[in-house]
């Protein structure tokens, strides 16, 4: 049960062989391309107000948020996001959002999310093994606790990585059981409220080059949610 806390603990990936020295290699590799991207942490030159049209007064004084305003800065195009800098990829989601035959309540639960969730990617350890206290979406549910106490905005916040992350387990590194662990703890936190973490994760992942297989398992195993169409 959700307690008002962060809750992003899941177990570790576990592996051995070759498997193992690919990941070691892979952690490496990518954690010195993050020390790299890192250089690049703030906007030069660009109307944040204008692309991202900010809609309520939460999210004007987001964007006044120095630190806010950093991450967004973060980033260069890479796998899943070949658009670089995450203020580009917010503004994909906001269109995605836009797509969506939604009410207003949740359009604003939605775009409040979008805002934040990859916003403290710059902040994120990526080494192995996974410290997952230092994962974006941690950062990411702390720094808007200042703005909102929404509980369903602060878990899909903290939890918006957590369906891919029990995809990749059954079917990168066949790992079922833990995979389907891992997605049961997500569907026992989200509750009644697995629904909009479900329209989040769609149209997050309808974004860039991002793998869609994630997504498709995900409406095909979740019974507890109406599927939507595709939204780009």
């Amino acid at each position: 049960m959700f307690q008002g806390k962060a809750i992003l603990q899941p177990a570790p990936i576990v592996a051995t062989g070759p498997l193992k020295l690919y990941r070691m290699k892979y952690h490496k590799s990518q954690l010195d391309s993050n020390c790299a991207r890192m250089k690049k942490k703030t906007i030069d030159g660009v109307d944040l107000d204008a692309v991202l049209k900010p809609e309520t007064p939460l999210e004007r004084k987001l964007l006044l948020d120095l630190e806010f305003r950093t991450g967004l800065g973060w980033g260069v195009p890479r796998f899943g996001h070949p658009e670089g800098e995450v203020y580009k990829h917010i503004r994909e989601v906001l269109d995605n959002i836009d797509r969506l035959d939604i009410g207003n309540e949740e359009r604003m639960k939605l775009r409040l999310i979008t805002f934040v969730h990859d916003t403290f990617k710059h902040l994120e350890d990526k080494s192995y093994p996974r410290d997952w206290s230092k994962h974006h979406g941690v950062y990411a549910r702390r720094f808007i606790e200042k703005y909102t106490k929404d509980p369903v905005v602060l878990k899909i916040v903290e939890l918006h990585d957590e369906a891919y992350y029990a995809w990749r387990h059954k079917h990168l590194y066949h790992q079922h059981r833990e995979g389907g662990e891992r997605l049961q703890r997500l569907l026992d936190i989200m509750e009644d409220d697995i629904q909009l973490y479900y329209l989040f994760f769609k149209v997050d992942t309808q974004t860039g080059d991002k793998n869609q297989a994630p997504l498709k398992w995900f409406e095909m195993v979740v019974k507890e949610i109406e599927v939507v169409p595709e939204v780009w």
